[in-house]
């Protein structure tokens, strides 16, 4: 009997297969941290579709790789947040720089 509880458990984890795009949208995420936020954008394009295809049958896929698709669609969240507000700060500070020049007289 408990031999095949464990075939049963065996077979089931056999049947299931990760996600198609787990790794690439994990690496991305971590690269949109790192690099630029364009990355970030694709991962977020593949992480929607990848959980949809999740919530649509979660018996066929492993919780593995749902868990680093999760994992990667934060790091992108979390990159392009910090590429727009790095993006911000150039804006605010080219402002400035034109202010001042103008105030003292630099662009006569």
């Amino acid at each position: 009997m408990e031999q095949n509880q464990q075939q049963d458990y065996l077979s089931s984890q056999q049947s299931q297969q990760p996600l198609p795009n787990a790794t690439a949208v994990l690496v991305l995420g971590i690269l949109s941290i790192v690099i630029c936020f364009i990355t970030g954008i694709i991962a977020l394009v593949l992480a929607n579709k990848d959980i949809a295809l999740y919530r649509a049958n979660p018996g066929a896929y492993t919780s593995q790789s749902y868990s680093n698709i999760k994992t990667g669609r934060i790091c992108a969240i979390i990159g392009i947040a910090l590429q727009l507000i790095g993006l911000l700060v150039y804006v605010v500070f080219i402002v400035f720089l034109v202010t001042a020049a103008g105030a003292a007289g630099g662009f006569n």
